[in-house]
Formats: structure tokens, sequence, C-alpha cells
């Protein structure tokens, strides 16, 4: 017989705010005034309807100097330069790789803007063309970084560096670009054993740390070799904290995995997903948040 669970219902603990009194974001809804001020300059998400700053879309009022944007709650990628992303090869093209990142268009990836193997640097040839299907083909995952945006939104992405390429063995979750926290850097090795990637386009790509970096590849070699249960199992772990932390709203970045990770241990792998576990270590983890700003 199949294992059952069930689960008797509990009263709702009360939750505390999750940020500090007096950062309370704005929301608005569509249709709603964000300001009466004909000074304020109109961004993303606002239109002007009879001298007044309206919101054109759900999310947190967002204020630069004069202008004024919403940001979308639940959307798109919108993609800026110099954003870090995950991305999965959808297609190969002349002298180029569609990639599919989350966003309204396919992103495009260059082959004069990724690393040839061996780090050489050269112009691109016939031969190199032919060989794009050996260096990234259909499926592939990728790490990447946004070098510019077209006009019609689509990003064109570039690996120079060593630290972008092709993923190997790992875990892909996906979540929502607007609960990814904007750092200096997205590549954390966490002391758990394990790395994640923090794609600011909401993919997050959780792997085992490398003993040592391979700078000989040009970004297109992906280890192979089986991964041992105990990391599996950090890996494992790490997913299903990522899931709760997005599940229960709260902003993916590497203090925050780390302190749900902790707060999971004692409990099964396969629980952390089970909503009266994933609400009590999601609340642990805000409390100790708010304890670390405080």
């Amino acid at each position: 017989m199949p294992e059952i669970t069930m689960r008797l219902p509990v009263p709702r603990k009360a939750v505390a705010p999750s940020a500090p009194r007096g950062s309370e974001k704005h929301l608005v809804a569509p249709g709603d005034t964000i300001t009466t001020d004909t000074g304020y300059m109109r961004g993303h998400g606002t239109y002007v309807e009879e001298e007044k700053l309206v919101a054109s879309v759900a999310g947190a009022v967002e204020r630069v100097n004069k202008l004024v944007c919403v940001k979308a709650l639940n959307s798109r990628y919108n993609g800026e330069v110099g954003d870090v992303v995950v991305g999965r090869i959808t297609e190969v093209q002349q002298k180029r790789w569609k990639v599919e990142t989350n966003s309204r268009l396919d992103s495009v990836l260059l082959l004069s803007s990724v690393n040839l193997p061996g780090g050489e640097l050269r112009r691109r040839s016939a031969e190199d063309e032919l060989a794009m299907r050996d260096y990234l083909q259909e499926g592939d995952l990728i790490s990447a970084e946004v070098q510019s945006v077209f006009s019609d939104g689509a990003l064109s992405l570039h690996t120079r560096s060593l630290k972008y390429g092709k993923l190997g063995q790992g875990v892909l979750v996906q979540a929502s670009p607007s609960l990814v926290k904007r750092q200096k850097t997205h590549f954390h090795d966490l002391p758990c054993g394990a790395s994640v990637i923090l794609g600011n386009n909401g993919f997050i790509w959780i792997y085992p740390t490398p003993e040592q970096k391979d700078e000989e590849a040009g970004g297109f070699t992906t280890n192979l070799e089986p991964v041992p249960l105990s990391d599996r199992e950090v890996i494992s772990r790490l997913r299903n904290c990522i899931v709760a932390l997005v599940t229960q709203k709260l902003m993916l970045f590497d203090t925050s995995i780390l302190y749900c990770y902790e707060a999971s241990l004692p409990h099964q792998i396969k629980d952390i997903l089970k909503p009266e576990v994933m609400e009590e270590i999601v609340l642990e983890t805000r409390q100790r948040l708010l304890d670390l700003e405080g």
C-alpha cells in the first residue's frame, strides 16, 4: 500500500512583518494613483491620466530621483546590462545560439561572444561555425551575462569570463525574477558543501562545489563523474529550501538560503515541502534575517 500522509488543521502562527518598520514597499494595483505631483517622470508600469501618474501593473513603486516606475510582482524577466542569467539553448543558428531566459523573447548568444576552447583569442572562422554544436547544443544549460538589450527587448548575452559557460551536473529551480535579490555577485559557494548561481532571470542552478576550477576548457567541458550521495542530499535539501522560500515569497540571496538550510536540518529532506514544515522553517529564516538587520 502506498504511504498516505494525513494532516490535521492547526492554528496559524502570527507572522511578524518581513521588513523593518518604515521600509515597507508602496504596493499598487492597476489604476491606482501613484502621485498627483507633475514634477515626476513616467517610468515602466505607469501612465499619465488627467495630470495624475497612474499604475498600469500590480507591483511595488520604485523611485529614482524624479523617475517613478512600478516593478511588477510577478512578470517575465526584463533584462538589464550586466545581469547574470541562467538559460537553456533552444536553437543553433548561423553564428549564434538562441537561449531561453524566462523573458518575452529568446535571448541571443553570438559565436563571437563566447570563449573558444583553450581560451585562445582570434577571429571566428568557418570551422568554428561548423563546430558550434560541439560547443553548445539544444538543451544545454549555460550561465551568461547580459551584454546589451536590443530595441525590441531581446537580450544579447556573452560568456567571455571563465566563470560563465556550460553547466554540468546539478538541479535547476525556477522562481519569479522579482524574488532574486540584486547583489554584487550571484555565484555563491555555500559552507554546506554546494554552490548556487542565482540568475537575475529567476533560474537558479544548484551544483556540487568544484574542487578546482578548470580554466583551460573555455567554459565548454562538463564534469560527468558520479556525484557522491552526501552531495546529492545537500543539493536536494537546498532545492527544497529554495522552493519553500519561493512559496512563502521570501527574497532569495545567499544568506536567506543558508539560514533556511540550517533551519531545515531537524527535518527530513522530503518533509521540507509539507506546508506546515515549510511555514515553520521560513518563519525561522525570516526572524533570523530581521535579527540580522536589527
